[in-house]
């Protein structure tokens, strides 16, 4: 069944998106702002994660006590998530909790008091996932293939939690700052989901957003601007690089293998949807898995990635082997890129993938929350309120040639490669 939700722009310029769908006496509410954490300040990275780990504990009416009470009462439980682009705070409530829900996230997201009390505790707990993230081989493998991928100042080499020491810098004033100049009716949508008339939900996020103004602050760059990477991008590595983080006092090793790509508006963003769902997602891991986990047994697990953003977004595979198979891993890797590359995909394999991709499509959408998701998603890219119709033939559209010319970006010669684990560019560790 299409979608067929209702958009309306308030003068202040904020966004409410509302789709009814009265299978059950729910409602779900996504806000997010264009403000993600391209924002961070370039002295203070992770900020932008910081708030939103603060953000929900106090505002100028409401402490952060009253708030859990208030949320504890109606069984709500608030979901806060910083992207590259975007912030993002969503839930889902009894429909007769609705207006009152709805009201308490405006004041979150507009009116945030940051207590310094409320923001040592948070800080805390942010140092403390650093070092976790510090301590696995998993994450250090990607946040190094991503630093090494983008490059400072490029926004999406960063950590997006920041550095200890960042974190330890931030203070209320910095966070308070932020908010101000990053959060605004402009950067706002607002999707809601639910067993909702879609003009009484226009109408209760025109009650608690239409009144929102802006900072009355000087204009200033965008995040991008800012990080020297608006207009034309800095350009990929022409050479392989491999870099190897010893942790010799891991059971695993884990290997983040990738290259930067495309933005979500290149017209070859579908080709390369396809293209990384037979390489290293469909069944059991595409080819990728089926060689390497499979056949060969020497990984625990083995997948690819591809994530087109506002800017070149990283196709990124990822493995995790015992030591003894770092080598014979990578050297799998590259020659099913090589294969790939030369021979392209199959027929069929095309055809299962689009019909895998398309036959998702309803259980993506099953839930208020995923629709919510979804809307927010094609808003954000500005692929308009039928996305979800016109998907299938978006697919459909990509030929085999398509998705060969996708392929051959792939080039192992040009790959960067980060090994983290017991491993030594020598061999296996001690």
């Amino acid at each position: 069944m299409a979608l067929v939700p209702t958009r309306v722009r308030l003068p202040n310029g904020a966004v409410v998106i509302a789709l009814e769908t009265p299978k059950l006496p729910a409602v779900s509410v996504n806000l997010a702002i264009r403000a993600g954490s391209i924002a961070d300040p370039a002295d203070l990275p992770g900020a932008t994660h910081l708030l939103g780990r603060v953000i929900d504990r106090g505002t100028l009416a409401r402490s952060a006590a009253v708030i859990a009470d208030e949320l504890d009462d109606r069984a709500v439980s608030l979901n806060v998530v910083v992207t590259r682009h975007l912030f993002s705070i969503d839930c889902t409530c009894l429909r007769e909790d609705f207006d009152h829900v709805l009201s308490l996230l405006a004041d979150i997201v507009m009116c945030p008091s940051i207590p310094e009390g409320e923001l040592m505790v948070r800080k805390g707990e942010v140092v403390t996932a650093i070092r976790q993230d510090e301590d696995n081989p998993a994450v250090r493998a990607v946040e190094e293939l991503m630093a090494l991928l983008y490059m400072e100042p490029h926004p999406y080499g960063r950590r997006a939690k920041g550095t200890i020491d960042s974190v330890e810098r931030a203070t209320r004033d910095a966070l308070l700052r932020l908010h101000r100049d990053g959060f605004g009716p402009g950067a706002l949508t607002a999707v809601v989901v639910g067993d909702l008339a879609a003009s009484r939900a226009i109408d209760a996020a025109t009650d608690c957003f239409g009144s929102w103004r802006a900072s009355e602050t000087l204009p200033r760059a965008s995040p991008l601007e800012s990080a020297g990477v608006a207009g034309p991008h800095a350009k990929a590595s022409d050479a392989r690089r491999q870099t190897v983080i010893p942790m010799m006092n891991k059971a695993q090793t884990d290997i983040a293998y990738g290259f930067r790509t495309i933005p979500r508006s290149d017209p070859s963003y579908y080709a390369f949807v396809l293209m990384n769902n037979v390489l290293g997602q469909y069944a059991l891991g595409g080819r990728l898995g089926d060689s390497i986990r499979e056949r060969q047994g020497m990984a625990y697990y083995v997948s690819s990635s591809f994530d087109a953003n506002v800017l070149e977004g990283p196709l990124v595979i990822r493995a995790g082997v015992s030591a003894a198979n770092v080598r014979r891993t990578i050297d799998s890797i590259d020659h099913e890129l090589e294969l790939i590359a030369r021979e392209g995909v199959t027929l069929k394999e095309l055809d299962e993938s689009r019909r895998y991709l398309i036959g998702s499509m309803p259980r993506a959408l099953e839930t208020n929350a995923g629709i919510a998701r979804f809307l927010q998603t094609a808003e954000f890219f500005a692929l308009g309120l039928d996305y979800d119709q016109r998907l299938p033939d978006l697919l459909g559209r990509v030929t085999l040639g398509d998705v060969h010319a996708a392929a051959r970006t792939l080039d192992p010669a040009r790959a960067t490669v980060v090994v983290a684990g017991p491993y030594s560019d020598g061999g296996t560790g001690s």
